[in-house]
């Protein structure tokens, strides 16, 4: 507990009373609406299209006796049932275990002792510790605060922060407010719904997610083959009457071709892909928050990152120490020298008590290794200005039992520099040292001292009377690996912009060792303030390194570079950084020094802090959208000759009108059905994937040409399945003999066709070396269910088809392969014909 600086009166709840407590108030968590329960799954698995449709055909085969083929359906009813099951529960799983690595944990005092517990376990009577930065997760009471503001827009609107302390009038804090500055220890009155956003936050929990541009599009273009579906059934019905006069082989015509039409996967695959892609993600240290975030990641074309921490070690090194009483700068080795004595003892002080700043950290360090006296349990910090202004300082008063004072700041040279009483050439010249740290790549830090010995404080710290004392320079060191990891960025077609609130100097030392290009122009906090809107857009999209950079500044160039047309990943770790979070297509926050606003506020979170990561997620991303559009274009390919193999032979009056009945349509959407969701989602990232640049995201799923593609491919299918139906007609064969060679064909052709749409650039033969075990589990299974299909006496005799000779399924055979391999072709004329253009 003295870690935080708390009285030890407050020993906060025994386990015995956080038990008791529980039982009366429950858990601080909103009433969860049941979802995907038993009932609830029945019920969306009724409102399917397909489920409904096979519901129709098996009541049918039930009135007119075909029994059998009326328990095939409920089979495949099951079959259907439990491949959405597994696809939801898959999704669900996924996202439950994100729901749950999202959950912040909150500080408490419990048993004496202070500990890190998840939010939910929170219980009325608990003493929470809620400090700068952090999210205040109940109502309660403040017992005991230093220096302590809230800000209570989420409750009230009001943006400006509210200090609060033990006064009876102003002891209140509420659950969904943040700490802006200080500590304070709260008794929990309040938890769950009975906080004050619990009564007013009902509606929160039935809003839905906004959907994203992908899931539209799909969704539209399911819509429209559904209403295709339901005109050509009844077409196909009327004319068949027309034709037969039987309106029950009519109905059931009509409704095996409807099914036939119905792309009921493509949604299916769609949540599968972004939900499985998120939970891998998860595995590799990114925390997705919204699952649809994935399809935007691939899509990222500029990214906005801080430099401390993240593209440097935040390791803060001290290098050097300038001290102006003697004129003279000091080495590592010197830092004991009796003259730095005053300037590393008020470095210390205007620093945090307990440190978590990696700066604060090493001037503490310091202090310790150089002074045979530690002074720093006499004093108490009795009043404190938190970091702000524009550049920003913060300001420490300390007091011991005699009443002596220490008054400490420190912050940016310029904000330092500006409160003191230097003269302007004293000014000029230590600026010019300033910018000679800077450009070695050091981070540089103003000291100064006062003495105040009134008790009405300054409302601001800039109108204390400040002694400059000097400089103290840290070097922060670019990671291992960096210059990789901008290779792979730059490599991608994506744009690199570092907003940062370092100066311009140390900025771009540090961002050219990292490997940053185009660091030459450089924008500060002030100069994104004075541009117009238009203008920002212009400038924002050409200047590369931004300084000095305040929350205001931040949201600027982050909503500029949005309106110019890029989608945007900021990174920022900060409660200053949550706006310009918010506002971006992706908010990266940090897992490891990012405050709990940063991490609320971002859609992602990198939990070792890594840029290396956001880079995975970039592919991850692009590979995902990518497998989607294979999943769709294969989709879209096979249905053609499925709806044309049963409907052309009934317009055409074949001798077979009815060669594919519902049983042969179920059986193929049974095949493609894993294909397309399970198989794709687990296709490994083509090699080319992140040396293309970024897709726009405006884009339809499929433009024209590449539907132009599935189209063709579905016809030259439908084209060897006919080819094979007047084969076996013209040589004798019956009914049951040309429906086995049609059916072999197309099945054959959709092995070929999931092999072959593996890559729309690299040959198959590239694709088998991207290895995914499902493809050999699937392909072997489908081929095992045809021959048992093809040469078991009751599986024949049930598909109404019969055995072939090895000639005739030769013929299948080749005709499915040639009906799409010819799709190698064009792959390899594409491949020589961009080879002739890099040339």
């Amino acid at each position: 507990m003295s870690t935080y600086n708390i009285p030890d009166h407050l020993k906060g709840l025994t386990d015995d009373e956080v038990t008791a407590s529980r039982a009366r108030h429950g858990y601080n968590r909103m009433e969860e609406i049941e979802k995907n329960s038993f009932l609830d799954m029945l019920a969306d698995l009724i409102k399917e299209p397909m489920l409904i449709l096979l519901f129709a055909i098996s009541i049918i085969y039930l009135i007119v006796g075909d029994y059998g083929e009326a328990v095939f359906m409920f089979l495949a009813i099951i079959a259907v049932s439990a491949i959405s099951i597994y696809q939801n529960n898959r999704s669900k799983k996924a996202l439950q275990a994100l729901e749950k690595l999202n959950e912040p944990l909150s500080t408490v005092i419990r048993n004496s002792e202070v500990i890190k517990i998840p939010t939910h376990d929170i219980v009325v009577g608990d003493l929470c510790i809620a400090e700068e930065g952090k999210l205040i997760n109940a109502d309660g009471r403040v017992l005991h605060s230093n220096d302590f503001s809230v800000n209570e827009a989420s409750l009230t609107g009001e943006s400006f922060s509210v200090f609060k302390n033990s006064a009876a009038e102003n002891n209140r804090v509420y659950s969904g407010t943040i700490a802006v500055s200080g500590l304070a220890v709260f008794e929990v009155e309040q938890i769950g719904k009975q906080t004050k956003i619990g009564e007013i936050g009902d509606s929160i929990l039935t809003i839905k997610e906004e959907s994203s541009p992908l899931q539209i599009q799909i969704r539209n273009f399911v819509k429209s083959m559904a209403i295709a579906g339901i005109i050509i059934f009844l077409m196909v019905w009327g004319f068949s009457f027309l034709q037969s006069g039987n309106a029950v082989d009519s109905l059931l015509n009509g409704l095996t071709l409807a099914m036939s039409v119905l792309p009921e996967e493509i949604p299916v695959a769609f949540t599968t892909f972004m939900a499985l892609g998120a939970w891998k993600l998860m595995r590799e240290g990114i925390i997705i928050k919204r699952s649809s975030i994935v399809e935007t990641l691939g899509s990222t074309t500029v990214i906005c990152t801080d430099k401390t921490g993240t593209i440097t070690e935040n390791s803060m090194q001290l290098k050097l120490l300038y001290d102006y009483r003697s004129d003279r700068t000091f080495g590592e080795k010197e830092f004991g020298a009796p003259e730095l004595e005053m300037l590393i003892d008020y470095a210390m002080w205007s620093s945090e008590p307990v440190p978590f700043d990696p700066m604060e950290k090493t001037l503490h360090k310091v202090y310790e290794q150089t002074r045979e006296k530690d002074v720093r349990k006499d004093y108490r910090l009795f009043h404190e200005y938190p970091l702000e202004g524009k550049p920003p300082m913060m300001t420490h008063l300390f007091e011991n039992l005699g009443s002596e004072r220490i008054v400490a700041a420190k912050g940016a040279p310029e904000a330092i520099l500006a409160v003191t009483t230097l003269s302007d050439t004293e000014k000029t010249r230590i600026r010019d040292l300033v910018g000679d740290f800077g450009r070695k790549g050091y981070r540089v830090l103003g000291v100064a001292k006062s003495g105040f010995s009134g008790h009405v404080f300054p409302e601001k710290q800039q109108e204390f009377e400040f002694e400059f004392l000097g400089l103290v320079a840290f070097y922060d060191p670019p990671k291992a690996g960096i210059q990789e990891v901008f290779r792979r960025i730059y490599d991608a077609g994506i744009k690199v912009k570092v907003i940062t609130g370092d100066n311009a100097d140390t900025t771009g030392s540090i961002a050219a060792q990292a490997g940053i290009v185009n660091t030459t122009k450089v924008l500060t906090g002030n100069d994104v303030a004075r541009y117009t809107e238009k203008e920002l857009m212009t400038v924002s999209e050409e200047t590369v390194l931004f300084t000095r950079m305040f929350p205001q500044a931040k949201l600027s160039v982050v909503n500029a570079l949005k309106k110019k047309g890029e989608v945007v990943a900021m990174l920022g770790d900060g409660v200053n950084d949550g706006p310009a979070l918010k506002a971006a297509h992706i908010g990266v926050a940090m897992g490891s020094k990012g405050t709990e606003i940063a991490k609320a506020a971002a859609s992602l979170v990198i939990t070792n802090d890594d840029l290396g990561k956001l880079v995975i997620g970039i592919a991850a991303g692009r590979r995902i959208y990518t497998n989607i559009k294979k999943a769709i274009q294969y989709i879209i390919s096979i249905h053609i000759p499925i709806i044309l193999t049963v409907s052309l032979p009934l317009f055409l009056g074949w001798v077979f009108p009815q060669i594919f009945t519902p049983v042969h349509v179920i059986f193929l959407e049974l095949v493609m059905g894993p294909t397309c969701s399970i198989v794709y989602e687990n296709e490994p990232m083509e090699k080319n994937t992140m040396q293309q640049p970024p897709r726009v995201m405006t884009d339809t799923f499929l433009n024209l040409r590449e539907l132009t593609v599935s189209i063709i491919q579905g016809v030259m299918i439908t084209a060897g399945v006919l080819f094979t139906y007047q084969w076996s007609v013209q040589n004798g064969g019956n009914e049951e003999k040309t429906r086995a060679m049609v059916f072999t064909t197309l099945i054959t052709a959709n092995i070929f066709l999931s092999l072959v749409n593996r890559s729309f650039f690299y040959s198959v033969f590239d694709s088998f070396k991207n290895r995914n075990r499902l493809f050999p589990l699937i392909i072997g299974l489908t081929l095992v269910l045809l021959f048992a299909i093809l040469y078991v006496g009751p599986f024949a005799r049930f598909f109404h088809v019969t055995g072939l000779s090895p000639r005739e399924l030769g013929i299948s055979l080749l005709v499915g392969g040639v009906s799409v391999l010819w799709f190698e072709l064009y792959k390899f004329f594409k491949r020589t014909r961009k080879k002739g253009l890099v040339k």
